[in-house]
């Protein structure tokens, strides 16, 4: 698929973009401000959409934006949305011209919004991103030009209960491949607990949290029926079969499977880095592993959080200003700060990752985890993704429930994909 960037803006763009996989927020109402798309610079008011509306204007992060703000001379008026209804925003303010001068957006709807033409590049606002981590910043690459800065990233690991373990013999660090993985889920089943809970629903989660499976296995999201991402999706349907999993998985959020978790029956669960401080605060002790390759390694996990990017604007005299916001946002003492406010990003710089571990060791495994992950939209596949995200995520279900054999469900998606993308 070509990724030219095009004036003419398609609101249909964002039907397939169901990509809140990390959001658990509701929409909040409200526009991008009186100023917006308009005014002299210096001075005056910048507008900032973000998909954060749990953080009101008395949080640690409103205050974080206002800062940035405050050090570029001129007031920010901030909005929130959801993380779907952002996307749509910024289409229709494109279209009518309205435009937000900054958007924080979930890093697989850069390459939507950049498809339109309607996003400035990295390097036409002179930014210097050499220090961000290649594998983060990808996420925002689209034909070798990069439409944004990764904020701090997100991830996935697999959790454990060190209490079921304990219990039934298991080492967490025996956990190092599919193998002894699985052997590990016989022992807790064998001991009377239960063994692995994830998501395996019809959404982008269900896609978000096999991909560090199909990843692992060696998969390519541009082959979905190879022989790598049947063994894949043959892991899952097979920890269904011997019981190691329950059959809530097929509809299981990763909110739900984090519930699942907290109630102290299962051995693992698979979540992410925002869960941090919930599992600090569990009523038995937690660790986690880093989610395996097939034959050992840390398996690539989908990465998440939010790219901060700047749309395209009549007065171009803005930009000066915006782009001291932005790198307010994205020094690496801006990238601590980010991580420390929210309490789950891993700064997407050496620099700041060093930085977060000193003050915090216990986020350790995290980094670790976030240096192997793995942009959704990466290879290449920018709004291809979201096409064959719902494929995979259609296979996993078929294939859980039954439907279908791993292999004739992904045969399938193949087909569906091809269709979807050509």
């Amino acid at each position: 698929m070509h990724h030219n960037r095009r004036t003419h803006i398609t609101i249909a763009a964002t039907a397939a973009l169901a990509l809140g996989a990390l959001s658990a927020c509701s929409s909040s109402n409200g526009g991008g401000g009186e100023d917006n798309g308009s005014g002299d610079a210096p001075g005056g008011t910048y507008t900032w959409w973000d998909p954060y509306p749990q953080h009101d204007g008395s949080s640690d992060w409103e205050a974080r934006v206002q800062a940035c703000g405050e050090d570029a001379g001129v007031t920010i008026d901030r909005t929130a949305y959801d993380t779907t209804a952002l996307t749509n925003q910024a289409l229709l303010s494109a279209q009518e011209g309205t435009s937000p001068d900054v958007i924080l957006i979930d890093n697989p709807a850069v390459s939507t919004l950049a498809d339109t033409g309607i996003l400035t590049t990295v390097d036409e606002f002179g930014l210097d991103t050499s220090a961000i981590d290649q594998n983060l910043l990808d996420a925002g690459v689209i034909d070798g030009e990069a439409y944004g800065i990764p904020i701090g990233a997100n991830t996935l690991s697999l959790y454990y209960n060190a209490d079921i373990l304990a219990d039934a013999g298991v080492d967490p660090a025996s956990i190092t491949d599919w193998d002894s993985l699985t052997d590990a889920l016989a022992q807790v089943t064998d001991a009377g607990h239960k063994g692995i809970t994830f998501a395996g629903i019809g959404t982008e989660e269900g896609s978000f949290q096999f991909l560090p499976w199909f990843w692992g296995s060696g998969a390519e999201l541009t082959d979905l029926d190879s022989p790598e991402a049947v063994e894949a999706l043959e892991l899952w349907k097979g920890w269904l079969d011997e019981g190691y999993a329950p059959n809530t998985v097929i509809n299981n959020s990763q909110n739900t499977v984090w519930e699942e978790f907290l109630t102290g029956d299962f051995a693992f669960a698979e979540n992410g880095t925002w869960q941090v401080n919930s599992a600090a605060e569990a009523e038995f002790e937690t660790g986690i592993v880093q989610l395996p390759g097939r034959d050992g390694g840390v398996a690539p996990a989908p990465t998440g959080g939010e790219f901060i990017v700047a749309p395209v604007q009549e007065d171009t005299a803005r930009y000066d200003v915006t782009r001291q916001i932005v790198e307010c946002m994205t020094t690496p003492e801006g990238f601590v700060e980010t991580a420390n406010t929210f309490a789950y990003y891993i700064p997407p710089t050496a620099d700041g990752q060093e930085q977060l571990v000193t003050e915090n060791p216990d986020l350790e495994p995290w980094v670790e985890a976030v240096q192997n992950a793995k942009g959704r939209t990466s290879d290449g596949l920018g709004t291809d993704y979201p096409v064959i995200s719902e494929a995979l995520w259609t296979a996993v279900q078929n294939a859980l429930s039954g439907a279908a054999t791993p292999a004739e469900a992904l045969e399938e998606a193949q087909a569906q994909a091809e269709a979807g993308t050509s």
